[in-house]
């Protein structure tokens, strides 16, 4: 596990923190069946180096069935069946960017890129979402969007759904920009999300903040 600056850069991944929430998942896995992998959990961090975020889109928590959750937000390693929620990410880069997404649903190739895909909640319970909210995951990410708000100029950060919104607090507005919307998934997409053309939006800010654009 590499995670580069950011156990530097976050307080409380340099007291450890992260690793004591490691350990305390690693003893629910004995009973219960849990996602991601203990190997790509931190995946977001390993990823996206501290000094190179340039954009940071939320979700809440992993995918909660086999084979999906792999420690990026929304991603799916490739080859697995697209999820609803993603489908729906990509059809949004057709329509708003007019290009037809790559066929890849691992967003490896985003974070690599500088998105940091975080979840809120870094593990869950097979079959129950929500499950680990309370173990004490969103005090370390509501740290590091804090952070990273605090110590970076001009980044994006993408706020889909409710619970990615509740983070705005957190984010200084003046350095940054927010783009919010309803979540993906198919029961609130055409609520607000379709036709955010947030994708664009991103690009346009970081290029006027003479950064490289991000290749949907």
């Amino acid at each position: 596990m590499t995670l580069g600056n950011w156990e530097q850069e976050i307080p409380l991944m340099s007291n450890g923190y992260h690793i004591k929430l490691l350990k305390d998942v690693d003893r629910l896995r004995r009973e219960q069946i849990i996602y991601p992998a203990k190997k790509d959990v931190f995946s977001a961090f390993e990823l996206t180096p501290f000094e190179s975020v340039k954009i940071v889109l939320i979700g809440q928590d992993p995918y909660h069935s086999p084979k999906l959750a792999h420690g990026l937000a929304f991603s799916v390693p490739n080859g697995i069946k697209i999820p609803p929620s993603l489908r729906n990410i990509f059809q949004e880069i057709t329509n708003d960017i007019g290009q037809t997404s790559n066929s890849e649903t691992d967003l490896s190739r985003w974070a690599k890129q500088g998105v940091l895909l975080l979840n809120s909640t870094l593990t869950v319970t097979h079959g129950k979402p929500g499950s680990h909210r309370n173990l004490g995951w969103q005090k370390l990410t509501n740290q590091v969007v804090l952070h990273l708000s605090q110590s970076h100029k001009n980044l994006v950060f993408m706020l889909w759904g409710q619970h990615a919104k509740s983070k705005a607090c957190l984010i200084d507005r003046h350095h940054h920009l927010i783009l919010e919307s309803t979540h993906p998934s198919p029961l609130s997409a055409y609520k607000g999300f379709m036709g955010c053309k947030h994708f664009s939006k991103a690009n346009d800010y970081l290029g006027k903040s003479s950064k490289k654009l991000i290749e949907w």
